[in-house]
């Protein structure tokens, strides 16, 4: 064993950020929280990207950038919350940068999503649900996108959003509620239901 190698578990992951931005290229604890926000940082980007492979490339991003900003978190908030953050800011730079990228190359036509869905083993009607909703989330901004992901998919609550997004919980309220509206008129259009009758 590491003569520097120690027991992280009982501790806080603040009390570990806080170590991690003390320590050196190599330290314990960045690695222990590494460790901790794998699969959660993964289960982001994955949400947020769209496909396996994308998802491995941003969260080998995120924690790059978390190593680098590690003694920019300041304990405003839970170290989770700053680490959704970074992961949901990084994730939307990368898919704006690739979306500028593919329309300067080829025309998109959300092969992604589709590939995406196509390969989850699943029953037919849910397959064409998650198709679905994909084609739905996909016409949202990317903001609002991440948005309805960490609050759905992910459950974060108004309090974390506005920490995540650096607004207020009522505005995260608000804008999740005029969200619903569009995806709602949208959903009705893509299956034919008549609008307000």
């Amino acid at each position: 064993m590491d003569a520097n190698a120690r027991d992280t578990t009982g501790l806080s992951d603040e009390q570990l950020a806080a170590e991690a931005a003390r320590e050196g290229s190599d330290g314990v604890a960045f690695t222990a929280l590494m460790d901790r926000f794998r699969e959660r940082v993964w289960r982001i980007c994955w949400r947020l990207m769209g496909s396996e492979h994308d998802a491995e490339d941003a969260a080998q991003e995120v924690f790059v950038r978390l190593f680098f900003e590690r003694g920019r978190f300041e304990g405003r908030s839970r170290y989770a919350t700053w680490v959704h953050a970074v992961a949901i800011r990084t994730c939307l730079s990368l898919r704006r940068s690739r979306s500028r990228r593919r329309r300067r190359e080829e025309p998109g036509d959300g092969e992604q999503i589709e590939g995406a869905t196509a390969r989850q083993p699943s029953p037919g009607d849910a397959v064409a649900a998650t198709h679905d909703m994909a084609k739905l989330l996909e016409g949202l901004d990317e903001e609002d996108r991440a948005l309805v992901l960490m609050r759905f998919a992910e459950n974060h609550g108004y309090e974390e959003l506005a920490e995540m997004f650096g607004t207020t919980p009522g505005a995260c309220r608000m804008r999740i509620s005029r969200i619903r509206e569009r995806l709602a008129t949208k959903a009705g259009r893509m299956f034919g239901e008549p609008g307000n009758d």
